[in-house]
């Protein structure tokens, strides 16, 4: 310690002032579909956690990833797995991603309220979002053509669905694709004849969830593997968490933290 700090600290000391101290920083990015639980979630846990500065944001779950892997967030958010190329970036990085589950997911299948449809089957899910069926009257709905709306090919929702309800299929290229959930809500709400997937945390009533295979997306049907389009969600730390990120993700695990991952729509893990 030089002559200087000496004695500005002393300087402090004398006045009965503490040292100052500076909040950790804390930088979390990626999945829009887990956005809104890191948002609350900062947002409460800061209130209570002076020394905590947390920012949020989105980008989707492969930005999220990718950041953690470049050192550019503590915390990535995704709505996926992380892949096998991702993790052997990870280690030629020298970095260790950890999975963390903070909730579960249904994804869900959402149409325009004044679509007389209020169910459909998977494979029917899957005939539309791929090219197979482009009338709504196949389904039956009123005469009208279908407009699809997607993720971006970046969304960890729309690998997972594309997974869960597509069996790995392709979205058909005239889809519309757009970058968040919220986007895709916002949409389908604007457009009688679209068809779109959400979290089902972005399920207001401006969308209307359809039905699958007679099952409605729910926390039960969800945690009890009936919703047949459900997955978890994650935030990933480089190995595990330690310090004030450690005290964010058990904060989130808590009582407290599930009861907010339910309020913000989701599913929580008690």
């Amino acid at each position: 310690m030089n002559v200087l700090n000496r004695v500005l600290i002393a300087g402090f000391l004398m006045l009965g002032l503490a040292v100052p101290c500076y909040a950790e920083k804390i930088v979390i990015a990626g999945s829009t579909t887990v956005l809104p639980i890191a948002q609350k979630a900062a947002e409460v846990f800061m209130n209570s956690n002076q020394d905590a500065d947390i920012s949020v944001r989105g980008g989707g779950s492969g930005v999220g990833i990718a950041s953690l892997i470049d050192g550019a967030c503590d915390i990535g958010d995704a709505s996926r797995p992380i892949k096998e190329s991702e993790l052997d970036n990870a280690v030629a990085n020298g970095r260790h991603p950890k999975a963390n589950v903070v909730a579960m997911d249904g994804i869900c299948v959402i149409v325009n309220p004044s679509n007389p449809v209020r169910a459909l089957t998977k494979k029917q899910i899957k005939d539309i979002f791929t090219g197979k069926i482009s009338n709504w009257q196949q389904v039956g709905g009123n005469e009208g053509k279908i407009v699809t709306i997607s993720r971006d090919s970046s969304s960890g929702t729309f690998e997972a669905f594309g997974e869960l309800a597509l069996n790995k299929e392709k979205v058909r290229p005239d889809a519309l694709m757009q970058a968040s959930n919220q986007a895709v809500a916002t949409t389908v709400a604007q457009t009688p004849g679209a068809v779109g997937y959400v979290g089902l945390g972005y399920v207001s009533k401006s969308v209307k969830a359809l039905v699958i295979d007679g099952v409605e997306a729910s926390k039960e049907t969800v945690l009890s593997g009936q919703y047949p389009i459900a997955r978890p969600l994650f935030m990933y730390t480089n190995g595990s968490p330690k310090g004030v990120v450690k005290d964010f993700i058990d904060f989130i695990l808590s009582g407290e933290g599930q009861r907010l991952v339910e309020e913000e729509g989701f599913v929580g893990l008690q």
